[in-house]
């Protein structure tokens, strides 16, 4: 079976409209962790704990 979720049809064309919004990057957490479980972020002026549980599960906090 043919995959048309991606194909426009004949005659279509794409225009700001219709085009896919770019995806967002995928960056893994140990790239950001490294070997830490625990790393600042600084946004806007504002610092940010990035935190690692023991269980697998990421906690931002300000």
């Amino acid at each position: 079976m043919k995959d048309i979720s991606s194909t426009p049809p004949p005659g279509f064309k794409v225009t700001a409209e219709h085009a896919q919004p770019p995806q967002p990057a995928i960056i893994p957490s140990r790239a950001l962790l490294g070997q830490s479980n625990v790393i600042t972020i600084e946004h806007e002026g504002m610092r940010y704990t990035l935190r690692a549980t023991r269980n697998g599960k990421l906690i931002l906090t300000k």
